[in-house]
């Protein structure tokens, strides 16, 4: 029997169309019948029959079948091209791959190609052959939805790059090559056009039959060369891009390459079909609209002069994400979103699965509604892939674990629905066909049993996607009519009650001190600031106040809550597009308004650093800060983005992601979350994290100058540098606020110069190195300093060398140090630099801590060192450790946390005492750097009691949670003597023991 014959007997014949409903099975054998007719000394391919078996490959007999039950299109081209389902059945194992060599085997298609009807038609036989592989893989899942619009995309670059590059060729032959120069005096050099593929093609997300929608721009102004005629850069730009799109969207007798729109060009329609880049940038600069913003989410640069475009979309990226988050479009895509919902009530939109209720247009607007709100300050979402922005937006808690799983697989379901709309006849359609046949059809693609068991999934879907996307942007109607009016309150703002009646209303509300309250109130309302905003600004406010009010008055402490607010609407009143941020999210400003009744420390970054309000629209991540990789990850993902010579940029992005997550943590420790060690572990990462991230910029910056320093031997370093931190950095015990200890060690060698064109001594250089660091931290800019560094640990104090060297660092300490030095390496480790160097720094810790030591001098010193702090920074001016009792006191009844007797200076020294006493005994004692495992270690080594140590831990964190609690209260660290007079005593007690002082 011929192979042919013994195919479409199998067909008819086979098992597996017994589950095909009978108006499928009768489309596929006539297609069958068709291709027999047409083709009838075909051959299929040796492979695909087992094994001494004359019956063809059963999975590959339900694939073909498959494949023409849900496709016409597939079925004719493999009717008039038998040698391309020859082929597709030969390499069937292997059809997913070719999606990744696209470029490779159009160029092969085109070698041959030697007019522009030559290349009309290659483009479009290549196309139709691949269409076929794609449809075949998509049809029957042999791919997912996201590896099929991914080759479909592929797919598109290369047919748009191979027309380009060939007429391009043809266009210099007959018009000359354009030249130009953006640069003043530089010689002009060639031009090539840039295409931008915008919409779903710059996502990489096209459909089986999807358009294409470009946008073509070239560097710059300029004339051609090489022809008697010379013509602007400009003139030859526009006919290229006019043949570009013929030779793609015209249709043959083989078809079409891709239907290609231009609309989202400037100007639309109207506007030159080809912009240079100084004419786009004025453009989006000048006139951009939002809708525009939207569209250029996903423009990316498909062909042409690939470099020049992507630093063309990089210079329009402010346009599309603001710099700081995006309150001000959400009432521009609160509009957009009423166009769709006007769209959607069109009588017939019902059976569109694209611009119908609950379709794909809806769920795009869901994601890139929060791509520009949130992309200009969380870059990670300047992403073009919906589905990647879906999955980040997931992680970073804008949506939940079910509701961003709801999308995803609505969205899936959709596109693949759309996919088997469509591929029935390659033709460009979403709308839910009305023919049982073609209903059947797409149920078989689909995989469902019947067009009901469809209908019935697919509104499922819908139903999800619709609940979603009225969430989004909501309406201010409908989110004030879920709630309490706050009605009453609008007089009262808008003065039309009598003073009386105003402090009246606020007592009714749960005001209580009204005086305070009502008169700053009022302050606001009937001062001279708010006669010089804006209207629009006038308007906000006339709707905050008055919600602001009635949510004050609910909560805890209203008078409190007000008062600390006001000072942020008095600093945004030219800025009050952060009001609607609080306008549109009443639940951010009870959280806000419970932080700043919590803490005036807290109140008053908000009201300096207004930005922060962003961090109250993800409440999941406000009360759970990150771990320190994912905070490096977050810093790294928001440097990369900004020029490495951009310092101020990198300066101004270290500050608000230093500002954010202190934010977070001091939010989850004033709500109860975060425990007092875990705080300070998050407040270390984000220094360390930073510092880490501030060495490697002002080396980058120093090394493009002058090059590498070298060591003493001549090798280069990299970096041959360390941040070492002291004190509360050191012991990993940060609070809100505090400062950093720091030391800068290098290991560069004297007269050794860097290896730049600049070249300067290494010694030279680690000193500006430390001096760009200090820069870094302690430059007062728009938002503040990054942390204030304290030097004066480093050898010789503040009379020293910013930076030393590795060598002159060790013979001070073995040398020239004091005690207290020694005292203060206890705490010391470093935090970012070059691993060796740490390493051998660590060594030196051990060997200094670690030498034996007369234990009664070493006492003396420690206990001398210990009076002097105290008679200096405590509240008692004289007296013993022994007994603080036994003296007057300049403040009776209050004990300094940190400095009186008993508190945790005291506990401190004790540390520091018993490891450069007893470390020579016991190396364990050398393992940390805190205090909390200090202690523990010496109950281990059986140097405390189990009592002892365990008083001085509870001592020890419940002072510091004191002054961690205080600082947020802006309060000084002391608090009433009797309310630490155990712990105090306990500490005392183990002190006057350990360290051998007599009561007096």
């Amino acid at each position: 029997m011929e192979p042919l014959a013994q195919l479409s007997q199998q067909l008819t014949a086979s098992g597996s169309t017994e589950t095909i409903p009978e108006a499928i099975r009768n489309i596929v054998i006539a297609h069958w019948q068709q291709f027999a007719d047409n083709n009838p000394t075909f051959t299929l391919p040796a492979n695909l029959f087992p094994e001494k078996s004359d019956q063809l490959n059963p999975e590959v007999m339900d694939e073909l079948i498959h494949c023409w039950a849900g496709s016409d299109f597939a079925a004719q081209q493999c009717i008039r091209h038998p040698q391309w389902l020859a082929s597709l059945l030969e390499n069937h194992d292997k059809l997913p791959d070719f999606a990744e060599t696209h470029p490779e085997r159009l160029h092969t298609a085109l070698e041959a190609v030697e007019s522009e009807q030559d290349l009309i038609k290659a483009l479009r036989l290549y196309r139709n052959r691949e269409m076929l592989r794609i449809i075949w893989l998509d049809l029957n899942r042999r791919v997912s939805m996201e590896e099929t619009t991914a080759d479909m995309s592929a797919l598109a670059d290369a047919c748009i790059e191979s027309a380009l590059n060939w007429l391009y060729r043809d266009c210099c032959q007959t018009m000359g090559t354009p030249y130009g120069t953006n640069i003043p005096g530089e010689e002009p050099v060639p031009q090539n056009m840039v295409v931008l593929g915008m919409g779903k093609l710059g996502a990489r997300d096209l459909n089986l039959s999807s358009d294409i929608d470009l946008m073509f721009t070239y560097p710059c102004q300029g004339e051609t060369r090489g022809c008697k005629k010379v013509i602007t850069n400009q003139e030859f730009f526009i006919r290229l891009g006019q043949r570009l799109i013929k030779v793609l969207d015209c249709q043959s007798a083989d078809g079409f390459v891709f239907r290609v729109d231009m609309r989202l060009r400037p100007y639309g329609s109207s506007g030159a079909l080809v912009m240079s880049f100084a004419a786009m940038e004025q453009y989006y600069q000048d006139q951009g609209r939002d809708w525009e913003r939207y569209a250029m989410l996903k423009a990316r640069v498909v062909a042409g002069d690939i470099p020049a475009g992507q630093l063309l979309l990089s210079q329009l990226r402010p346009f599309v994400y603001r710099r700081y988050i995006d309150f001000g479009s959400i009432s521009a895509l609160r509009e957009m979103k009423q166009l769709i919902q006007r769209e959607v009530k069109r009588k017939g939109m019902e059976s569109n699965i694209k611009l119908g209720p609950g379709g794909i247009r809806e769920i795009e607007f869901i994601i890139q509604s929060f791509q520009l709100i949130h992309g200009g300050r969380d870059r990670s979402l300047q992403e073009r892939n919906l589905l990647t922005v879906l999955e980040t937006l997931q992680s970073k808690h804008y949506f939940s674990s079910d509701e961003a799983n709801e999308l995803k697989a609505a969205y899936i379901f959709l596109r693949n629905l759309e996919h088997a709309i469509q591929a029935i006849a390659d033709r460009q359609t979403q709308d839910l066909p009305k023919n049982p046949e073609a209903q059947a059809r797409v149920a078989y693609s689909m995989g469902q049993k019947d067009w009901l068991a469809l209908l019935t999934k697919l509104e499922e879907h819908r139903q999800h996607v619709t609940t979603h996307f009225d969430a989004v942007i909501a309406d201010p109607e409908t989110t004030n009519a879920k709630e309490p009016h706050s009605d009453h309150w609008q007089p009262l703002w808008l003065g039309q009650l009598s003073e009386e009646e105003e402090q009246q209303l606020m007592l009714q509300e749960g005001f209580t001190d009204i005086a305070a309250s009502w008169k700053r109130l009022v302050s606001l309302r009937d001062g001279k600031a708010i006669t010089r905003v804006r209207r629009q600004s006038r308007d906000r406010l006339d709707k905050f106040i008055p919600l602001l009010l009635r949510v004050a008055g609910n909560s805890t402490a209203p008078d409190t809550f007000l008062l600390r607010i006001l000072p942020l609407i008095e600093a945004v009143l030219r800025r009050t597009a952060y009001l609607v941020l609080l306008i549109e999210n009443p639940a951010a400003l009870e959280h806000l308004g419970k932080l700043c009744i919590a803490s005036p420390w807290i109140a008053e970054q908000i009201a300096r650093f207004p930005a922060l309000l962003d961090e109250f629209l993800n409440l999941g991540d406000l009360y759970n800060p990150p771990e320190k990789e994912a905070l490096a990850n977050e810093l790294r993902q928001q440097l990369a983005h900004i020029p490495e010579d951009d310092l101020e940029n990198q300066m101004e992005v270290l500050r608000h992601f230093k500002m954010a997550h202190v934010l977070r943590v001091t939010a989850a420790q004033v709500s109860g979350t975060l425990p007092l060690m875990k705080e300070s572990d998050y407040l270390t990462w984000i220094a360390e994290v930073i510092l880490e991230a501030v060495l490697a910029i002002a080396w980058r910056n120093l090394v493009e100058k002058h090059g590498m320093p070298r060591d003493v031997d001549g090798n280069l370093c990299n970096p041959g540098f360390i941040i070492v931190g002291y004190g509360k950095l050191g012991g990993i015990e940060l609070g809100p606020g505090s400062d950093l200890d720091l030391v800068f060690i290098h290991n560069g060698g004297t007269n050794k110069e860097t290896n730049g064109p600049r070249a300067i001594d290494s010694t030279t250089f680690y000193t500006r190195l430390g001096q760009r660091i200090i820069h870094i931290l302690t430059t007062q800019t728009p938002s503040g300093t990054l942390y204030e560094a304290d030097m004066r640990l480093r050898p010789s104090g503040s009379k020293g060398l910013l930076v030393n060297s590795f060598s002159y660092f060790e013979k001070y300490q073995k040398e020239e140090a004091w005690t207290w030095e020694h005292q203060a390496l206890v705490r010391a480790r470093v935090i970012a630099g070059d691993p060796t160097l740490a390493q051998k720094f660590a060594g030196l810790r051990s060997d200094i801590l670690g030498q034996q030591r007369d234990i009664q001098k070493l006492r003396d010193d420690v206990v001398e060192m210990r009076q002097k702090m105290r008679e200096h920074l405590g509240t008692r001016s004289t007296g013993s450790l022994s007994n603080p009792t036994s003296s007057a006191s300049k403040n009776a009844g209050v004990f300094h946390l940190k400095h009186d007797p008993g508190g945790i200076v005291d506990i401190e020294f004790l540390m520091q005492f018993a490891v450069l006493g007893y470390s020579s005994q016991y190396p364990s004692l050398l393992k940390w750097t805190d205090n909390v495992r200090i202690s523990e270690e010496l109950e281990t080594a059986g140097l405390l009691s189990k009592d002892d140590a365990y008083q001085l831990r509870e001592a020890y964190k419940t002072f510091r949670l004191c002054i961690h609690q205080k600082a947020l209260q802006n309060e000084e660290p002391v608090t009433e003597e009797a309310i630490a007079k155990s712990f105090r005593q306990n500490v005392i007690s183990v002190w006057n023991g350990f360290m051998d002082v007599k009561a007096t």
